[in-house]
Protein backbone atom coordinates (compact mmCIF):
# COMPACT_ATOMS: atom_id res chain seq x y z
CA UNK A 1 0.00 0.00 0.00
CA UNK A 2 1.51 3.18 -1.32
CA UNK A 3 2.21 5.95 1.81
CA UNK A 4 2.74 9.77 0.97
CA UNK A 5 5.99 9.48 3.51
CA UNK A 6 7.72 7.66 1.34
CA UNK A 7 8.32 10.58 -1.24
CA UNK A 8 9.59 12.43 2.25
CA UNK A 9 11.72 10.00 2.28
CA UNK A 10 13.39 9.78 -0.92
CA UNK A 11 14.00 13.24 -0.56
CA UNK A 12 15.68 12.46 2.75
CA UNK A 13 18.12 10.12 1.12
CA UNK A 14 18.92 12.47 -1.69
CA UNK A 15 19.86 15.35 0.93
CA UNK A 16 23.21 16.60 1.13
CA UNK A 17 22.53 18.16 4.45
CA UNK A 18 21.44 14.44 5.69
CA UNK A 19 21.32 13.19 9.23
CA UNK A 20 20.08 10.69 11.12
CA UNK A 21 16.00 10.22 10.61
CA UNK A 22 13.76 9.32 13.46
CA UNK A 23 10.51 8.62 12.35
CA UNK A 24 8.14 8.95 15.55
CA UNK A 25 3.97 7.71 15.45
CA UNK A 26 1.60 5.57 17.32
CA UNK A 27 2.11 1.97 17.41
CA UNK A 28 1.13 0.06 14.19
CA UNK A 29 0.50 3.04 11.66
CA UNK A 30 3.12 1.29 9.33
CA UNK A 31 6.61 2.57 10.35
CA UNK A 32 8.19 -0.74 10.02
CA UNK A 33 7.10 -1.45 6.87
CA UNK A 34 7.45 1.64 5.36
CA UNK A 35 11.34 1.90 6.39
CA UNK A 36 11.83 -2.06 4.82
CA UNK A 37 9.99 -1.06 1.57
CA UNK A 38 11.98 2.36 1.15
CA UNK A 39 14.95 0.09 1.66
CA UNK A 40 14.00 -2.67 -1.01
CA UNK A 41 13.15 0.29 -3.46
CA UNK A 42 16.12 2.67 -2.86
CA UNK A 43 19.35 0.59 -1.88
CA UNK A 44 21.38 -2.56 -2.47
CA UNK A 45 21.07 -3.99 1.12
CA UNK A 46 19.18 -3.44 3.88
CA UNK A 47 20.49 -4.13 7.58
CA UNK A 48 17.63 -4.27 10.13
CA UNK A 49 18.29 -4.27 13.68
CA UNK A 50 15.05 -4.69 16.02
CA UNK A 51 15.64 -3.45 19.63
CA UNK A 52 12.67 -4.24 21.97
CA UNK A 53 13.19 -7.07 24.42
CA UNK A 54 17.06 -7.83 22.59
CA UNK A 55 19.47 -7.53 24.97
CA UNK A 56 22.20 -8.85 22.94
CA UNK A 57 22.02 -5.96 20.32
CA UNK A 58 21.71 -3.01 23.16
CA UNK A 59 24.90 -4.57 24.56
CA UNK A 60 26.56 -3.46 21.00
CA UNK A 61 26.14 0.22 22.22
CA UNK A 62 27.26 -0.31 25.72
CA UNK A 63 30.92 0.31 25.46
CA UNK A 64 31.44 3.22 23.86
CA UNK A 65 30.37 5.40 20.96
CA UNK A 66 32.77 4.34 18.89
CA UNK A 67 30.77 3.95 15.50
CA UNK A 68 33.46 1.76 13.33
CA UNK A 69 33.04 -0.39 16.36
CA UNK A 70 29.72 -0.43 16.54
CA UNK A 71 29.13 -0.71 12.50
CA UNK A 72 31.42 -3.65 12.72
CA UNK A 73 30.10 -5.98 15.31
CA UNK A 74 25.96 -4.97 14.08
CA UNK A 75 27.46 -5.92 10.65
CA UNK A 76 29.93 -8.62 10.93
CA UNK A 77 28.70 -10.31 14.37
CA UNK A 78 24.90 -10.22 14.20
CA UNK A 79 24.42 -10.29 10.86
CA UNK A 80 26.98 -11.74 9.32
CA UNK A 81 27.44 -9.32 6.41
CA UNK A 82 29.80 -5.80 6.08
CA UNK A 83 27.36 -2.72 6.59
CA UNK A 84 28.48 -0.44 3.29
CA UNK A 85 27.73 3.42 3.60
CA UNK A 86 25.97 4.18 0.51
CA UNK A 87 24.93 1.17 -0.29
CA UNK A 88 23.31 -0.15 2.81
CA UNK A 89 20.19 1.39 4.81
CA UNK A 90 20.76 0.99 8.43
CA UNK A 91 17.51 0.64 10.46
CA UNK A 92 17.00 0.95 13.91
CA UNK A 93 13.50 -0.01 15.01
CA UNK A 94 11.67 0.50 18.22
CA UNK A 95 14.85 2.49 18.80
CA UNK A 96 13.40 3.55 22.63
CA UNK A 97 14.09 0.01 24.02
CA UNK A 98 17.48 1.49 23.77
CA UNK A 99 18.41 4.95 25.45
CA UNK A 100 22.38 4.55 24.36
CA UNK A 101 21.18 3.54 20.79
CA UNK A 102 19.38 6.94 20.84
CA UNK A 103 22.51 8.46 22.13
CA UNK A 104 24.82 7.32 19.24
CA UNK A 105 22.54 9.02 17.07
CA UNK A 106 24.69 12.11 17.41
CA UNK A 107 27.97 10.22 16.95
CA UNK A 108 26.93 8.62 13.49
CA UNK A 109 25.84 12.19 12.33
CA UNK A 110 28.98 13.75 13.37
CA UNK A 111 31.40 10.84 12.46
CA UNK A 112 29.30 8.97 9.78
CA UNK A 113 27.22 11.24 7.78
CA UNK A 114 27.14 9.42 4.41
CA UNK A 115 25.73 6.22 5.90
CA UNK A 116 21.86 6.40 5.66
CA UNK A 117 20.56 5.40 9.32
CA UNK A 118 16.82 5.48 10.12
CA UNK A 119 15.12 4.84 13.12
CA UNK A 120 11.69 4.57 14.46
CA UNK A 121 10.08 4.69 17.91
CA UNK A 122 6.75 4.52 18.97
CA UNK A 123 6.85 5.30 22.00
CA UNK A 124 10.08 7.63 21.89
CA UNK A 125 8.53 10.55 23.31
CA UNK A 126 7.07 8.58 26.49
CA UNK A 127 10.70 7.13 27.50
CA UNK A 128 12.61 9.97 26.97
CA UNK A 129 10.18 11.71 29.55
CA UNK A 130 10.18 8.44 31.88
CA UNK A 131 14.35 7.30 31.26
CA UNK A 132 15.73 10.15 31.03
CA UNK A 133 17.04 9.40 27.32
CA UNK A 134 20.05 12.20 26.51
CA UNK A 135 18.15 12.94 23.57
CA UNK A 136 20.97 14.23 20.09
CA UNK A 137 19.33 17.76 19.93
CA UNK A 138 19.73 18.91 16.68
CA UNK A 139 21.72 15.58 15.21
CA UNK A 140 18.88 14.13 14.09
CA UNK A 141 16.05 14.60 11.05
CA UNK A 142 12.43 14.05 12.29
CA UNK A 143 9.34 12.59 10.38
CA UNK A 144 6.02 12.26 12.43
CA UNK A 145 3.70 9.25 10.64
CA UNK A 146 0.22 8.74 11.18
CA UNK A 147 -2.40 6.20 10.24
CA UNK A 148 -3.15 5.94 6.52
CA UNK A 149 -5.07 8.93 5.46
CA UNK A 150 -7.90 9.03 3.51
CA UNK A 151 -6.69 9.71 0.34
CA UNK A 152 -4.15 7.08 1.18
CA UNK A 153 -7.37 4.80 1.68
CA UNK A 154 -8.67 5.30 -1.29
CA UNK A 155 -5.38 4.63 -3.37
CA UNK A 156 -5.34 1.21 -1.74
CA UNK A 157 -9.09 0.11 -1.84
CA UNK A 158 -9.37 0.46 -5.54
CA UNK A 159 -9.48 4.23 -6.27
CA UNK A 160 -6.47 5.10 -7.57
CA UNK A 161 -8.46 6.55 -11.23
CA UNK A 162 -10.67 8.12 -9.36
CA UNK A 163 -8.39 9.86 -6.74
CA UNK A 164 -6.16 10.98 -10.07
CA UNK A 165 -8.68 12.20 -11.38
CA UNK A 166 -9.71 14.33 -9.19
CA UNK A 167 -6.29 15.71 -8.14
CA UNK A 168 -5.70 16.88 -11.47
CA UNK A 169 -9.51 18.71 -11.83
CA UNK A 170 -9.70 23.00 -10.94
CA UNK A 171 -10.16 23.22 -7.25
CA UNK A 172 -13.56 25.16 -7.94
CA UNK A 173 -14.59 22.75 -10.51
CA UNK A 174 -17.90 21.10 -9.43
CA UNK A 175 -17.50 17.39 -9.00
CA UNK A 176 -19.59 14.86 -11.46
CA UNK A 177 -21.58 11.70 -10.31
CA UNK A 178 -19.08 10.14 -11.66
CA UNK A 179 -16.73 10.71 -9.28
CA UNK A 180 -19.05 12.12 -6.53
CA UNK A 181 -20.48 8.39 -6.13
CA UNK A 182 -17.41 6.46 -5.61
CA UNK A 183 -15.62 8.86 -2.97
CA UNK A 184 -19.25 9.21 -0.88
CA UNK A 185 -18.86 5.20 -0.82
CA UNK A 186 -15.38 5.33 -0.12
CA UNK A 187 -15.57 7.48 2.78
CA UNK A 188 -18.15 5.37 4.56
CA UNK A 189 -15.65 2.65 4.44
CA UNK A 190 -12.82 4.75 5.88
CA UNK A 191 -14.98 5.98 8.38
CA UNK A 192 -15.91 2.15 9.07
CA UNK A 193 -11.98 1.12 8.90
CA UNK A 194 -10.43 3.76 9.51
CA UNK A 195 -6.25 3.85 8.88
CA UNK A 196 -4.84 1.21 10.58
CA UNK A 197 -2.53 -0.78 7.74
CA UNK A 198 -2.78 -3.99 9.19
CA UNK A 199 -7.14 -3.42 9.05
CA UNK A 200 -7.07 -1.57 5.90
CA UNK A 201 -5.46 -4.69 4.57
CA UNK A 202 -7.29 -7.00 5.79
CA UNK A 203 -10.55 -4.68 4.44
CA UNK A 204 -8.35 -4.95 1.03
CA UNK A 205 -8.24 -8.32 1.07
CA UNK A 206 -11.13 -9.91 2.33
CA UNK A 207 -14.21 -6.78 2.39
CA UNK A 208 -15.68 -8.44 5.58
CA UNK A 209 -16.80 -6.04 7.84
CA UNK A 210 -16.61 -8.57 10.60
CA UNK A 211 -12.81 -9.47 10.32
CA UNK A 212 -11.67 -6.06 10.06
CA UNK A 213 -13.65 -5.29 13.56
CA UNK A 214 -11.97 -8.38 15.48
CA UNK A 215 -8.74 -6.86 14.15
CA UNK A 216 -9.70 -3.27 16.05
CA UNK A 217 -10.47 -5.16 19.09
CA UNK A 218 -7.17 -6.62 18.83
CA UNK A 219 -5.46 -3.69 18.53
CA UNK A 220 -7.51 -1.67 21.03
CA UNK A 221 -6.26 -4.46 23.26
CA UNK A 222 -3.00 -4.14 22.44
CA UNK A 223 -2.78 -0.39 23.17
CA UNK A 224 -4.43 -1.16 27.03
CA UNK A 225 -1.58 -3.57 27.36
CA UNK A 226 0.89 -1.23 26.46
CA UNK A 227 -0.53 1.15 29.67
CA UNK A 228 0.71 -1.99 31.87
CA UNK A 229 3.93 -2.21 29.77
CA UNK A 230 5.39 1.48 29.25
CA UNK A 231 3.73 3.49 31.85
CA UNK A 232 4.02 4.14 35.10
CA UNK A 233 2.62 1.73 37.55
CA UNK A 234 0.52 4.40 39.32
CA UNK A 235 -1.05 5.72 36.08
CA UNK A 236 -2.06 2.75 34.22
CA UNK A 237 -5.94 2.77 36.43
CA UNK A 238 -5.72 6.24 35.36
CA UNK A 239 -4.75 5.70 31.27
CA UNK A 240 -7.64 3.38 31.07
CA UNK A 241 -10.02 5.56 32.59
CA UNK A 242 -9.34 8.27 30.55
CA UNK A 243 -8.95 6.10 27.45
CA UNK A 244 -12.24 4.84 27.89
CA UNK A 245 -13.40 8.08 29.03
CA UNK A 246 -12.51 10.23 24.99
CA UNK A 247 -15.74 8.46 22.83
CA UNK A 248 -18.10 9.55 26.04
CA UNK A 249 -17.04 12.85 26.56
CA UNK A 250 -16.97 14.04 22.37
CA UNK A 251 -20.35 12.53 22.41
CA UNK A 252 -21.73 15.70 25.05
CA UNK A 253 -22.63 18.75 23.07
CA UNK A 254 -20.39 20.75 24.83
CA UNK A 255 -17.22 18.37 24.48
CA UNK A 256 -14.72 20.04 25.99
CA UNK A 257 -13.05 17.65 27.68
CA UNK A 258 -13.36 17.59 31.34
CA UNK A 259 -11.17 15.57 34.04
CA UNK A 260 -13.72 15.24 36.55
CA UNK A 261 -16.14 13.60 33.79
CA UNK A 262 -12.88 10.81 33.93
CA UNK A 263 -13.77 9.86 37.56
CA UNK A 264 -15.92 10.70 40.30
CA UNK A 265 -13.86 12.74 42.70
CA UNK A 266 -10.57 12.61 40.15
CA UNK A 267 -9.49 16.27 39.97
CA UNK A 268 -7.18 17.52 36.76
CA UNK A 269 -3.81 17.28 38.73
CA UNK A 270 -4.42 13.39 39.04
CA UNK A 271 -4.68 12.78 35.95
CA UNK A 272 -3.06 15.61 33.53
CA UNK A 273 0.10 13.28 33.79
CA UNK A 274 -1.87 10.29 32.07
CA UNK A 275 -3.58 12.33 29.59
CA UNK A 276 0.14 13.84 28.53
CA UNK A 277 1.29 10.11 28.46
CA UNK A 278 -1.62 9.21 26.03
CA UNK A 279 -0.22 12.45 23.79
CA UNK A 280 3.08 11.37 23.60
CA UNK A 281 2.25 8.00 22.69
CA UNK A 282 0.83 9.47 19.54
CA UNK A 283 -2.67 7.42 21.09
CA UNK A 284 -4.51 11.09 21.22
CA UNK A 285 -4.78 14.65 20.03
CA UNK A 286 -5.51 17.48 21.86
CA UNK A 287 -7.27 20.55 20.40
CA UNK A 288 -6.78 23.74 22.37
CA UNK A 289 -8.94 26.96 22.61
CA UNK A 290 -7.89 29.90 21.18
CA UNK A 291 -10.42 32.97 22.38
CA UNK A 292 -8.43 35.75 20.59
CA UNK A 293 -7.32 34.45 17.15
CA UNK A 294 -4.02 36.62 16.66
CA UNK A 295 -0.66 35.54 14.63
CA UNK A 296 0.78 32.71 15.78
CA UNK A 297 -2.07 31.12 17.33
CA UNK A 298 -0.04 28.90 19.88
CA UNK A 299 0.93 31.93 22.15
CA UNK A 300 -3.10 32.43 22.09
CA UNK A 301 -4.30 29.18 22.81
CA UNK A 302 -5.13 27.92 26.43
CA UNK A 303 -3.89 24.94 27.03
CA UNK A 304 -6.28 24.14 29.93
CA UNK A 305 -9.00 24.11 27.91
CA UNK A 306 -9.47 21.42 25.06
CA UNK A 307 -11.01 18.70 23.20
CA UNK A 308 -9.34 15.26 22.89
CA UNK A 309 -9.65 13.40 19.85
CA UNK A 310 -8.50 9.73 18.78
CA UNK A 311 -5.61 8.85 16.38
CA UNK A 312 -7.60 6.95 14.19
CA UNK A 313 -11.72 7.27 13.38
CA UNK A 314 -12.00 3.29 12.80
CA UNK A 315 -10.96 2.61 16.10
CA UNK A 316 -12.72 5.37 17.50
CA UNK A 317 -15.63 4.11 15.87
CA UNK A 318 -15.21 0.15 16.96
CA UNK A 319 -14.13 1.95 20.72
CA UNK A 320 -17.59 3.97 20.84
CA UNK A 321 -19.68 0.51 20.29
CA UNK A 322 -20.77 2.38 16.66
CA UNK A 323 -22.17 -0.77 13.94
CA UNK A 324 -20.48 -0.63 10.35
CA UNK A 325 -24.35 -0.90 9.84
CA UNK A 326 -24.79 2.50 11.44
CA UNK A 327 -22.30 4.22 8.86
CA UNK A 328 -23.58 2.20 5.68
CA UNK A 329 -27.44 3.27 6.27
CA UNK A 330 -26.72 5.98 8.29
CA UNK A 331 -29.07 5.57 10.69
CA UNK A 332 -31.20 8.57 12.14
CA UNK A 333 -30.62 8.23 15.16
CA UNK A 334 -26.80 8.29 15.16
CA UNK A 335 -27.24 12.01 14.41
CA UNK A 336 -25.82 13.31 17.96
CA UNK A 337 -22.49 11.49 17.95
CA UNK A 338 -22.09 11.94 14.47
CA UNK A 339 -21.03 15.61 14.54
CA UNK A 340 -18.40 14.72 17.04
CA UNK A 341 -16.84 11.72 14.74
CA UNK A 342 -16.80 14.42 11.52
CA UNK A 343 -14.63 16.49 13.72
CA UNK A 344 -12.36 13.87 14.76
CA UNK A 345 -11.81 12.77 11.15
CA UNK A 346 -11.57 16.33 9.68
CA UNK A 347 -8.89 16.72 12.46
CA UNK A 348 -6.80 13.46 11.44
CA UNK A 349 -6.97 14.42 7.43
CA UNK A 350 -5.35 18.07 8.96
CA UNK A 351 -2.91 16.46 11.08
CA UNK A 352 -1.52 14.21 8.84
CA UNK A 353 -0.69 17.29 6.00
CA UNK A 354 1.30 18.55 8.94
CA UNK A 355 -0.96 20.84 10.02
CA UNK A 356 -2.08 21.79 13.89
CA UNK A 357 -5.35 23.78 14.60
CA UNK A 358 -7.05 24.84 17.44
CA UNK A 359 -10.75 25.91 17.87
CA UNK A 360 -12.45 29.07 18.39
CA UNK A 361 -14.93 29.79 21.18
CA UNK A 362 -17.04 33.25 22.62
CA UNK A 363 -18.11 33.15 25.54
CA UNK A 364 -21.21 30.87 25.48
CA UNK A 365 -22.31 32.16 22.20
CA UNK A 366 -20.51 30.51 19.23
CA UNK A 367 -17.74 27.89 18.72
CA UNK A 368 -15.96 27.45 15.68
CA UNK A 369 -14.28 23.94 14.79
CA UNK A 370 -11.19 24.65 13.87
CA UNK A 371 -9.17 27.90 13.66
CA UNK A 372 -5.86 26.98 11.10
CA UNK A 373 -2.77 29.04 10.89
CA UNK A 374 -1.33 29.39 7.23
CA UNK A 375 1.86 31.81 6.69
CA UNK A 376 0.13 35.08 7.33
CA UNK A 377 -3.53 34.15 7.28
CA UNK A 378 -5.93 32.71 10.09
CA UNK A 379 -8.13 30.46 8.19
CA UNK A 380 -11.95 29.54 10.00
CA UNK A 381 -13.06 25.99 9.12
CA UNK A 382 -16.71 24.55 9.74
CA UNK A 383 -17.16 20.83 9.70
CA UNK A 384 -20.71 19.79 8.94
CA UNK A 385 -21.05 15.77 8.68
CA UNK A 386 -24.19 16.51 6.08
CA UNK A 387 -25.34 18.04 2.96
CA UNK A 388 -26.45 21.47 4.93
CA UNK A 389 -23.63 24.06 5.88
CA UNK A 390 -25.55 26.76 7.65
CA UNK A 391 -23.31 27.96 10.64
CA UNK A 392 -24.31 30.43 12.91
CA UNK A 393 -20.97 30.44 14.90
CA UNK A 394 -18.58 30.39 11.20
CA UNK A 395 -21.13 33.94 10.48
CA UNK A 396 -20.29 35.49 13.74
CA UNK A 397 -16.43 34.84 13.33
CA UNK A 398 -16.00 36.14 10.04
CA UNK A 399 -18.28 39.39 10.94
CA UNK A 400 -16.34 39.40 13.82
CA UNK A 401 -12.71 39.36 12.19
CA UNK A 402 -13.59 39.67 8.55
CA UNK A 403 -10.89 36.96 7.40
CA UNK A 404 -10.53 37.09 3.54
CA UNK A 405 -11.09 32.75 3.23
CA UNK A 406 -12.49 30.09 4.95
CA UNK A 407 -13.62 27.01 4.23
CA UNK A 408 -16.75 24.81 5.13
CA UNK A 409 -15.89 20.78 5.40
CA UNK A 410 -19.70 18.96 4.68
CA UNK A 411 -21.00 16.29 1.91
CA UNK A 412 -21.85 19.33 0.00
CA UNK A 413 -20.60 20.06 -3.00
CA UNK A 414 -17.38 22.21 -4.33
CA UNK A 415 -18.71 25.69 -4.48
CA UNK A 416 -17.88 29.06 -3.20
CA UNK A 417 -19.81 32.24 -1.70
CA UNK A 418 -19.58 35.10 0.43
CA UNK A 419 -20.02 35.38 3.82
CA UNK A 420 -19.19 39.24 5.43
CA UNK A 421 -16.63 39.95 3.63
CA UNK A 422 -14.90 35.94 4.02
CA UNK A 423 -14.70 34.21 0.63
CA UNK A 424 -16.06 30.97 2.11
CA UNK A 425 -15.38 27.52 0.20
CA UNK A 426 -17.71 24.06 -0.03
CA UNK A 427 -15.26 21.46 0.13
CA UNK A 428 -16.35 18.08 0.29
CA UNK A 429 -15.25 15.62 3.61
CA UNK A 430 -13.66 13.25 1.31
CA UNK A 431 -11.51 16.26 -0.66
CA UNK A 432 -9.88 17.63 2.46
CA UNK A 433 -6.71 16.27 0.86
CA UNK A 434 -6.72 18.85 -1.72
CA UNK A 435 -6.94 21.50 1.06
CA UNK A 436 -3.58 23.02 -0.34
CA UNK A 437 -5.12 23.46 -3.44
CA UNK A 438 -7.22 25.85 -2.37
CA UNK A 439 -4.78 27.52 0.23
CA UNK A 440 -2.88 28.33 -3.51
Amino acid sequence: MERDIMQQLVEWKDSKDRKPLLITGVRQCGKTYVMKDFGKQYFEDVAYFYFEGNKGLASVFEYDFDIDRILDELGNVIRGKEIIPGKTLVIFDEIQACAKAITSLKYFCENKRELHVICAGSLLGVAVKRDGVSFPVGKVDRLQMYPMSFSEFLRADGGRSVYEAVAKMEPMRELPELYKTPLEKALKYYYIVGGMPEVVKKWIDTHNFEKVEKLQDNILLDYSSDFSKHAPRTDVPKLGWIWDSIPKQLAKDNNKFVFSHVKEGKRSAELEDALEWLVDAGLVHRLELVSRPELPLSFCADATFFKVYLSDVGLLRRKSGVSYKTILEDTEQYTGFKGAFTENYVLTELIVQGRHPYFWRSGNTAELDFLLEDEDRIIPIEAKAEIRTRAKSYSIYCSKYKPKLGFKFSMKNVGDHIVGETVTYSVPLYLIWKLKQYLD
